[in-house]
């Protein structure tokens, strides 16, 4: 049997399906998984021993040049990826909905309209699956893949998973210490509201006992990187890291702690300890929680629908309450 999987964005959506591969081939060694991706995230997945073969889009850059030539031009190579089995689009969006149809004259697998991010692209598959689009992210996943698949993966398997994240890198040097803890600070995301106030990792490097890395990985996040560096002499700023650098970086620490972004979830991914801290976003479904992978919530109303830019509710998050969940998983460790 030969299947597809489409997940074509961001890091941490992509990280959050991916760990459904290990128990499909779990169940069944002999199934050929193929990966839809855009082409900045393929360095995730080309390194995975469960995927056959990484097909690349760059529909991302259709979308920035505001260009149907080139719009027109990855579905004509999206027709050459082949015929599928099966295909189960786990984004849920109109592209990504198109791309599965064209890729298989056999089963498209998505959610249905109530239930997908963008509910037209329901119109494009020839078997739908309901599952509430503000339910956990990995829970969605997880019983997508049980329904398409014929599988009964269970919730405390996924506990037990293995960490899914691969390097071809061999080297780290990225300040990690010998003496003390290293723990991982990662003050950018994907918009300024889901982002600590500087003086929040400033007070986090002066109440934990540890090395403090710092990555980033854009010119806006490098200078708030600096800002947090000149308040604390116990912080070490990483150089620019590639994908394939920051999991071989993250899967040596002792703590990652940042907000609901790609790097912060790679964490879960690997079996690292984290704190994610949420704001703007809810926790409850844009993480699954762990003994040694922890949320801590601003007090807003979070609508699981719709980001609002202008929630800034993490300036006002109790700095003790990170520190307190930090202690207690170096501590752990």
């Amino acid at each position: 049997m030969k299947i597809a999987i489409v997940k074509l964005s961001a890091l941490g959506d992509i990280i959050h399906t991916m760990f459904v591969l290990q128990f499909i081939k779990k169940y069944n060694h002999e199934i050929l998984i193929d990966w839809v991706v855009e082409e900045s995230y393929k360095d995730l997945l080309n390194t995975h021993p469960d995927i056959n073969k990484v097909h690349v889009v760059n529909f991302k850059k259709a979308k920035q040049k505001k260009s149907l030539y080139l719009f027109f031009n990855e579905i004509k190579n999206v027709q050459k990826f082949g015929n599928y089995d099966l295909v189960i689009d786990m984004q849920g969006l109109i592209k990504s909905a198109l791309i599965s149809r064209l890729i298989t004259s056999s089963i498209t697998l998505g959610f249905d309209k109530k239930s997908a991010r963008e509910g037209f692209a329901s119109i494009f598959y020839n078997q739908t699956f309901t599952y509430g689009y503000e339910k956990n992210i990995v829970e969605r996943n997880l019983e997508m893949i049980n329904f398409g698949l014929n599988l009964n993966i269970k919730k405390q398997d996924v506990l037990k998973k293995l960490p899914f994240l691969y390097s071809s890198k061999k080297h780290c040097n990225n300040n990690l210490s010998k003496l003390k803890k290293n723990v991982l600070l990662i003050p950018g995301a994907s918009n300024k509201s889901k982002r600590l106030p500087v003086s929040s990792f400033v007070k986090l490097s002066t109440q934990i006992d540890a090395n403090f890395i710092i990555i980033w990985g854009s010119l806006d996040e490098k200078i708030l990187a600096n800002e947090i560096k000149r308040s604390s002499l116990n912080i070490n700023i990483s150089h620019k890291l590639n994908l394939e650098e920051l999991i071989l970086l993250i899967g040596r620490v002792d703590l990652v702690i940042g907000p609901d972004t790609g790097p912060t979830h790679m964490a879960w991914a690997l079996n690292i300890p984290s704190i994610t801290i949420y704001g703007p976003t809810p926790g409850y479904r844009n993480s699954y929680t762990t003994n040694i992978n922890r949320v801590i919530e601003s007090d807003s109303i979070v609508n699981p629908f719709r980001i609002n830019h202008n929630d800034y509710s993490l300036k006002d998050l109790n700095i003790s309450d990170i520190v307190e969940t930090a202690n207690n998983l170096l501590l752990s460790e």
